[in-house]
């Protein structure tokens, strides 16, 4: 038996789960604002209490390693890897794009997503990277990637490749809802990051050995921070 806490805090949502063997018993998020820095801690602290789990018992602790925002990212791996580091349990970094896709994968076997000829569609998952810039990569119904990630400047001609006639293009996720009315035949479906998304792919990356090291692990931004500058005078 593995338990793992997993932690998800790359875009506007703020969740926390605990899953049991790869399945998902326990879940606290928020959408209200980017109070990622006070929630994580009180979410965690929610979760152990309500399961009963005490810290030692877990087993790992898994996060979304990104890309996503950069604040939001800072905030999860560094909160997970000071725990991993005081509690001397392994840290799963699973990549935020992977997580949104099978979140997508297990909402349409819930029956929660309706999509045509599903077992063949291409799905997509965007995160906002501000103006029309997303960060994405395709994925095929099972969850291989079948395209490299990618900071996307949006526009008619984005993923040509992957929009044919033949098989749906699904895409999900916080940065798609801008691109649906630009990416013609584009179907898209409403799918929120989220913690649960990080449960089965933990649970085997834990399983085949894939951890990170606490000391030199860095989130997956993608691009560069750049800081601007304010226009208002403060003095």
């Amino acid at each position: 038996m593995s338990l793992i806490l997993c932690i998800e805090t790359g875009t506007d949502v703020c969740s926390v789960g605990i899953a049991k063997d790869g399945e998902l018993i326990s879940l606290r998020e928020s959408d209200e604002g980017r109070d990622h820095a006070r929630k994580v801690g009180v979410f965690v602290d929610e979760l152990l209490h309500e399961t009963g789990i005490a810290p030692d018992d877990l087993d790992a602790v898994a996060v979304g390693k990104g890309p996503g925002s950069y604040t939001g990212l800072r905030i999860g791996v560094s909160f997970a890897k000071g725990l991993c580091y005081g509690l001397q349990k392994p840290l799963v970094a699973v990549g935020s794009l992977d997580a949104l896709t099978e979140v997508a994968r297990e909402d349409y076997e819930a029956g929660i997503l309706s999509v045509t000829d599903w077992d063949r569609a291409l799905l997509c998952p965007m995160v906002d990277a501000r103006r029309m810039e997303v960060y994405a990569q395709v994925f095929d119904a099972e969850g291989h990637p079948q395209s490299e990630v990618s900071a996307e400047v949006v526009d008619g001609g984005s993923f040509a490749a992957f929009r044919t006639p033949e098989r749906p293009f699904v895409i999900f996720g916080n940065g798609a809802r801008k691109c649906a009315g630009v990416l013609e035949g584009a179907v898209y479906v409403d799918v929120t990051p989220s913690a649960r998304g990080l449960a089965r792919l933990a649970q085997r990356a834990l399983d085949e050995g894939r951890t990170e090291d606490i000391a030199y692990f860095e989130p997956f931004y993608l691009k560069d921070f750049v800081a601007t500058t304010s226009k208002k005078k403060l003095f």
